[in-house]
């Protein structure tokens, strides 16, 4: 995989089965794909020997409702349609849906690792919306990921009340920059939006701030 995918850095092995892999969007997802298709052509073990790595494979499973495919009693699960996507990407994606999903009767959650974001997507009505759904998220999320631009705001060295400056600050800029998705946490704020205007709001947090 090193060979066939030189932009990912891949990590050394854990005792857990892990490996850690760093690298762009697109060819993280790529990977994954591959990955979940080798998983699928592997032949299955007997019960008795198989049941540690079953058990680690449902929970691997767990995010994308593994829950509702135990509850299946006949037949084969029925797999839910999963993205990996950036977690800045998602957490866009999500607060600014594409008008192709608003209204869709469909229900997007997502498990976050870092940098990130395993999306699965369900739907009680059909499965033609889920499909159209996971499709709309995957051309949305390619879109986002040439146009979207993230500044970080460190807080770390600002006590208790200059960070709560800083976020009065950030609440009051956002009616001035409605497409900057503005993602605050203790140790710094996160600016996620088209590139002029992250550029503009971070320089109003500059201007404010001296």
């Amino acid at each position: 995989m090193q060979k066939q995918s030189p932009g990912l850095i891949f990590g050394a092995l854990q005792r857990d089965g892990q490996v850690a892999v760093q690298g762009s969007f697109p060819e993280l997802r790529v990977l994954r794909e591959f990955l979940l298709l080798k998983a699928k052509s592997l032949p299955e073990e007997p019960e008795k020997e198989g049941k540690p790595q079953q058990r680690g494979r449902r929970k691997l499973q767990e995010p994308r409702g593994a829950a509702g495919m135990r509850n299946s009693s006949r037949g084969a699960p029925r797999e839910k349609p999963v993205l990996v996507l950036d977690t800045d990407i998602y957490h866009y994606l999500m607060c600014f849906p594409p008008r192709a999903l608003q209204g869709n009767e469909v229900v997007i959650s997502a498990v976050t690792d870092g940098d990130i974001a395993t999306v699965s997507i369900e739907s009680a009505a059909s499965k033609a919306g889920v499909l159209q759904a996971k499709k709309t998220i995957a051309n949305h999320s390619v879109e986002l990921q040439k146009m979207l631009r993230k500044e970080r705001i460190c807080l770390k060295e600002h006590g208790r009340a200059e960070k709560q400056r800083y976020k009065e600050l950030c609440n009051r800029l956002k009616p001035h920059y409605p497409k900057v998705l503005v993602m605050p946490c203790d140790t710094h704020i996160d600016l996620v939006g088209p590139s002029a205007d992250v550029f503009g709001f971070t320089e109003e947090v500059k201007r404010h701030s001296r």
